[in-house]
C-alpha cells in the first residue's frame, strides 16, 4: 500500500522524463547520445545486479521479521509456562538469535540497495564528463558549435535525475515486493472446496430436514443420482434402475461409516476400513490410546477432512452431498482445547446461536451447570471475558463451551474430552447436566476417563485406527480385552 501510494505517481513520472529527455538528445545530438544510452545501460546493469541480490535479502528479512514476531508473540503467550520452568535465559537468546538473523539479513539487503544511489551518480557525473570532453573535441573540430553543446549538456543532467529518482525508489520497491509476495503466498493458497447441494432446512417449529436438489435422488451408500423416471407407484428410480430417495429427508442423527480409509500424509493410513453406525438418540464413545484415530474419526463427519476411501452417510446421505455450513449447522462440538473470544459471558454462549433470546442463554448454562458460577461473578451473565478467557479458570471456560452448544440445540452431539479440564466433583455435577443434552440426540464422546462413557449405548475401543472391540460397558470388561485392561489401569490411555 505504502509502495503505491507513494511511489506509483513518481515512476510515471520518471518514465516520462526519460522517454522525453532521450528523445531530445538524440535531436540535438545522436552522437553524444551513445556514449550517454552506452552510460544508461551501465546504470540498469548494475541495478539489475544489486536489486537481485537485494531483493533476495528483502525476501529473507521479511521472513526472518515474520520468525521473530511469531517467536515474541509465542513466548508473550506461554510466559507461566517459561517461568515454571526457568527458561527466561534460553528463551532471551532464542530473541537474540532471531534477532541476530534479521540484523544480518536487514543488513545485506541495505547494503545492495543503498549501494545503488551512489553508483548511478558516479556513472551519470562520469557520463556528463565524457560527453563534455567528447562534445568540446567535436566544436574545435567544427563538426558541433557550443550552444547546441551547452544546451546538450543541460538534457543530459535532466537525463540523469530521474534514473536517481528510479534508484532511489528501488530500495523501498523491493521492499515492498517481498512484502508483496508473502500476501499472494497467503492468498493464492487453495480456498476449502464445497460441492455440496444438499441443504438442511426448517420444516416446522423445531424440525428440520435434508433439502435433496429437484431432479436428484439420494440412492445405494447415499450418493445423488438423476432421477431418470417415476414408476406407477411414485417410487423414483436412476437409470441403472436403483430406487431414490426424494424431497425432503428428516434430520435424525442416523450416523454411518462405511469401509471408510484415511491418512493425513498419503501412505501413512491413519483410519483403515473403519465400519460403524450411530442410530438416532445413540450415545456412541471412543476410547483408546493417543494416535488411534479417536478424534480423526470427529473430524472426518465435520469435513474437515476428506476420506481416501469409503463413505460417511448422514440420515442416508454421503456427507460429501450436504453444504459444509448445513452439515456443521446440524453438528454440536465441544473440544478438550476451548475458545472464547473477546466479549461477554452471555455473548460467548450465544456465540452458538446468534438469535438466541436471554432465556435460552440462561436455560443453556442451567443444563451445563455453569449458571451458579456465573451468578457469583460481580457482573453476572455480563462480566467480560478477556484474553481467551484468561480471567476464568479452565474449568469455568469448560462449561462455557458446553453451554454454548446447549444453546445451539444440535441434532448430533461431538465431544472431544469435554469434561477434561473439570474436577471430580464438577463432573458430577454437570453429568446431570450432559444427559439432558444429549437425550434424543446422537452423541460422539471421546473419553480418557472411563467413568464418563460406562452409560454409552456403544463402546469403541480403537487401536492403531481400527476398530478392535465394541460393545457396551459390561459386555467389553466380560471379554478381558484392551477395554478391560484400560478399566482396570493395567493399560494407560496415553
Amino acid at each position: 500500500s505504502e509502495a503505491l501510494n507513494n511511489s506509483f505517481a513518481n515512476v510515471i513520472q520518471a518514465i516520462i522524463q526519460v522517454v522525453g529527455t532521450t528523445a531530445m538528445l538524440i535531436i540535438l545530438n545522436w552522437q553524444l547520445t551513445i556514449i550517454t544510452l552506452v552510460c544508461d545501460v551501465a546504470i540498469v546493469l548494475y541495478a539489475r545486479y544489486s536489486g537481485m541480490h537485494s531483493k533476495r535479502f528483502f525476501t529473507a528479512q521479511q521472513a526472518s521479521l515474520g520468525d521473530l514476531d511469531g517467536y515474541i508473540e509465542e513466548m508473550v503467550s506461554g510466559q507461566k509456562v517459561i517461568k515454571v520452568f526457568n527458561h527466561e535465559q534460553a528463551n532471551v537468546a532464542g530473541f537474540d538469535a532471531r534477532n541476530q538473523e534479521l540484523r544480518r539479513t536487514g543488513g545485506a539487503a541495505q547494503a545492495y540497495a543503498n549501494s545503488m544511489v551512489p553508483m548511478t551518480v558516479v556513472i551519470g557525473y562520469a557520463n556528463y564528463a565524457i560527453v563534455a570532453v567528447a562534445g568540446g573535441m567535436l566544436c574545435i573540430k567544427g563538426l558541433a558549435d557550443v550552444g547546441a553543446l551547452a544546451s546538450y549538456l543541460v538534457f543530459v543532467r535532466q537525463a540523469a535525475m530521474p534514473i536517481n529518482q528510479f534508484t532511489q525508489l528501488g530500495n523501498f520497491l523491493l521492499n515492498a515486493l517481498a512484502g508483496a509476495e508473502r500476501l499472494f503466498a497467503a492468498m493464492d493458497l487453495k480456498p476449502e472446496v464445497d460441492e455440496g447441494c444438499v441443504e438442511l432446512v426448517q420444516t416446522g417449529d423445531a424440525a428440520w430436514a435434508w433439502k435433496i436438489p429437484e431432479g436428484q435422488g439420494v440412492g445405494a451408500y447415499g450418493h445423488l443420482h438423476d432421477v431418470a423416471a417415476v414408476d406407477e407407484s411414485g417410487r423414483a428410480v436412476a437409470a441403472d434402475g436403483t430406487e431414490l430417495t426424494c424431497g425432503l429427508v428428516p434430520l435424525a442423527g442416523d450416523v454411518r461409516f462405511h469401509a471408510v480409509d484415511f491418512s493425513y500424509v498419503p501412505g501413512t493410513r491413519v483410519l483403515t476400513d473403519l465400519n460403524l453406525f450411530a442410530k438416532p438418540g445413540q450415545k456412541i464413545a471412543f476410547v483408546g490410546s493417543t494416535g488411534a484415530g479417536k478424534t480423526t474419526i470427529t473430524n472426518l463427519i465435520n469435513r474437515f477432512y476428506e476420506v481416501d476411501d469409503g463413505e460417511i452417510t448422514y440420515d442416508g446421505i454421503d456427507v460429501k452431498h450436504i453444504a459444509k455450513a448445513s452439515l456443521r449447522g446440524s453438528l454440536g462440538i465441544v473440544l478438550q482445547d476451548t475458545h472464547l473470544f473477546s466479549g461477554t459471558i452471555a455473548q460467548n454462549i450465544r456465540f452458538g446461536k446468534l438469535d438466541a433470546t436471554d432465556e435460552e442463554v440462561r436455560a443453556a448454562a442451567e443444563a451445563a451447570c455453569a449458571d451458579s458460577f456465573i451468578r457469583r461473578l460481580p457482573r453476572g451473565y455480563d462480566t467480560p471475558v478477556t484474553a481467551d478467557g484468561a480471567n476464568l479458570s479452565q474449568g469455568q471456560r469448560q462449561l462455557l463451551a458446553i453451554a454454548r452448544v446447549a444453546v445451539a440445540d444440535p441434532p448430533v452431539l461431538i465431544l472431544d474430552e469435554a469434561t477434561s479440564s473439570i474436577d471430580t466433583r464438577t463432573e458430577k455435577l454437570i453429568e446431570r447436566g450432559m444427559d439432558r443434552i444429549m437425550r434424543g440426540r446422537t452423541t460422539f464422546m471421546i473419553a480418557h476417563r472411563l467413568s464418563t462413557v460406562r452409560d454409552a449405548d456403544a463402546i469403541m475401543a480403537l487401536e492403531h485406527g481400527r476398530i478392535i472391540e465394541r460393545g457396551t460397558h459390561e459386555e467389553l470388561l466380560a471379554q478381558h480385552g484392551e477395554y478391560w485392561q484400560l478399566a482396570h489401569g493395567l493399560k494407560e490411555l496415553d
